[in-house]
């Protein structure tokens, strides 16, 4: 059975970071292939991966809420199932992993229509993996349009500040009051250098969640992305790896 793995939190925490990293120890510990949705419109998952740059599920859903496929698609197919093979198309496939970006948000006009049956299709693709990773957008905007739904774990991912803590706890109360279908929920404290302030300690403990990992800090990973280099090859003995490795033995414990 497909399990799913969301991350949500503010920009700038290093959603992307751990979503790489969580899906190599996923590898690593029980192989693939693993699933890796990219739901922000920045679509850099690939990099972080060492995938190309992929199209994406937006463009798709662009032509089809602006009328621009128009009577039957070519070949006699239904629209369903021409839908389903452009997800194909667009579905940047790697060594154990495969990618699919979302890509842009939904510009002027109804998007109802075509996300349902965009979300559909997705969901049908997911089945096919043991795992499907979804690294999503900044903020709240996925929760509130509930399109992160059936979440076996979400992680909440803040960096260490009293902002961050605070943003994270919003999402996790949206999500409880939404109804969305997410089995547990997980606070990600990222990029934490040295002992945490008072302060911050005591804002983590009044959150109705348990803390997930604490995930130092670590220049390493920082130089790779100056250099442009995958985060997927941080080097295993990281700090920064050595907590998200953690991190994935507690999730799969928690399966």
């Amino acid at each position: 059975m497909t399990k799913t793995i969301a991350l949500a939190g503010k920009g700038g925490t290093g959603k992307t970071t751990v979503s790489a990293l969580l899906i190599r120890s996923l590898l690593e510990r029980v192989g693939g292939p693993i699933l890796a949705i990219d739901a922000d419109p920045s679509t850099n998952l690939h990099l972080a991966l060492g995938l190309p740059m992929p199209a994406t599920v937006g463009e798709i859903r662009e032509a089809m809420a602006q009328d621009t496929i128009s009577g039957s698609p070519a070949g006699g197919m239904s629209r369903l199932d021409y839908l389903k093979h452009e997800i194909r198309m667009v579905l940047e496939e790697g060594e154990q992993i495969d990618l699919l970006a979302m890509g842009r948000p939904e510009g002027q006009g109804c998007y109802c229509a075509a996300n349902h049956l965009l979300r559909t299709i997705i969901d049908d693709y997911a089945r096919h993996y043991p795992f499907v990773v979804v690294d999503n957008e900044a903020g709240m905007e996925h929760i509130s349009r509930r399109t992160t739904r059936d979440v076996d774990v979400l992680l909440v991912v803040s960096d260490p500040t009293l902002r961050g803590i605070k943003a994270a706890e919003n999402i996790m109360q949206l999500a409880r009051e939404l109804e969305i279908n997410v089995h547990h929920m997980l606070l990600i404290l990222n990029r934490v250098g040295g002992e945490l302030p008072a302060p911050l300690q005591e804002a983590i403990q009044s959150i109705d969640g348990e803390v997930g990992a604490i995930i130092p800090a670590d220049p390493k990973v920082n130089d790779l992305d100056a250099l442009g280099e995958p985060l997927i090859h941080l080097n295993g003995q990281s700090p920064v790896y050595k907590a998200v490795d953690a991190l994935t033995e507690r999730i799969l414990a928690s399966l």
